[in-house]
């Protein structure tokens, strides 16, 4: 290892971008900051690529400040974008509604999964917008496996979580209500922000066949168009 160019845990990586260490783990995935698994399935960067980084951004802040526009407004990476404009996103904290109370029902029908949700992830929360078959109304961000759905964009699933490296100390996982299943499918606003999935769980290893994640993903559309349609 290179003295000039240590390697970095993703906390440290964390400490030094300013950021979560669940939003360092998404630039991680999304590949914005280039990293590697350790043998025992942990995160390691280099200090020059956390620098690389670090350089990016006070570019695109410099830009932001030149054309009159607030520097916290660049996208820095894809997934940043999504993300950092979830702090006020308005579905926060909203009552309960029927259209999406039903859509979570369904979607655990149709999957035949105990748990499913419609989340909505917002600065260091993860909030329940609708749910069946859990009694918790929101997690920590850190938390939440639908951190990976919106940094892929695409549906994502968890076949075991208690085997894969990557939630196997979840607290969700290791302690009520002891997930192993996990497939999300991110939601989209009218802005085209990923700020949320619909997602089902259970308790014990599976996988979703064609049809159901098929399912899943037309229960996901109808919740994006129905936010769109609000504007």
């Amino acid at each position: 290892m290179s003295e000039d160019d240590p390697i970095l845990t993703t906390r440290e990586a964390a400490d030094m971008l300013g950021v979560a260490v669940s939003t360092t783990q998404l630039w991680m995935e999304s590949g914005a900051l280039p990293a590697w698994k350790t043998p025992g399935g942990h995160r390691r960067v280099r200090l020059s690529a956390v620098r690389q980084l670090q350089a990016r951004q006070d570019r695109g802040a410099a830009q932001a400040g030149s054309d009159g526009a607030a520097a916290a407004a660049v996208p820095l990476v894809p997934a940043a974008r999504a993300f950092e404009a979830l702090s006020t996103h308005p579905l926060l904290d909203t009552p309960p509604e029927e259209v999406f109370d039903r859509l979570v029902r369904l979607a655990a029908q149709v999957t035949d999964c105990p748990m499913a949700l419609l989340t909505v992830l917002a600065g260091q929360r993860q909030w329940f917008k609708a749910r069946v078959g859990l009694e918790l109304r929101e997690t920590p961000r850190e938390w939440a496996f639908c951190n990976q759905a919106l940094a892929t964009g695409e549906a994502f699933m968890v076949g075991d979580a208690a085997n894969d490296a990557r939630f196997a100390a979840n607290p969700l996982v290791t302690r009520a209500p002891h997930v192993r299943f996990y497939a999300g499918v991110p939601l989209e606003d009218a802005q085209g922000r990923r700020f949320g999935t619909l997602c089902v769980l259970d308790r014990e290893p599976r996988r979703l066949r064609e049809r159901e994640l098929h399912a899943l993903c037309a229960l996901a559309a109808i919740a994006s168009d129905e936010l769109k349609r609000r504007g």
